[in-house]
């Protein structure tokens, strides 16, 4: 599965079902240039999942509203709950176990 942008409008609804992570990133942001890929190869690999991306830059509304204050933030939803957080640029094992945790 690739990756999709999720924004301000269709946040809810791209996040009510199943699990989601949400990659929370700026254009300008080295480290989440980095999980980039990583995020890449895992929507590959793990298609159960559906790994998407929130330009906190052009979603400010949704940004401040999970309050979101560093980036890249990984959000994992399941089911529209919010069931865990991750802060900073992950190494891929460590971004595979935090969404297996929640499988």
């Amino acid at each position: 599965m690739a990756l999709s942008e999720i924004n301000d409008a269709n946040f809810k609804t791209e996040t009510s079902n199943g699990i989601v992570l949400v990659d929370c990133w700026a254009e300008w942001c080295g480290p989440c240039r980095m999980v980039a890929p990583v995020l890449d190869e895992l929507s590959t690999e793990m298609q159960d999942v559906k790994i998407m991306k929130l330009n906190v830059d052009f979603n400010q509304k949704t940004a401040q509203e999970l309050g979101i204050q560093s980036i890249p933030t990984l959000l994992l939803y399941k089911n529209g709950e919010l069931v865990d957080k991750a802060i900073g640029a992950l190494p891929k094992p460590q971004i595979k176990k935090f969404i297996e945790n929640h499988r």
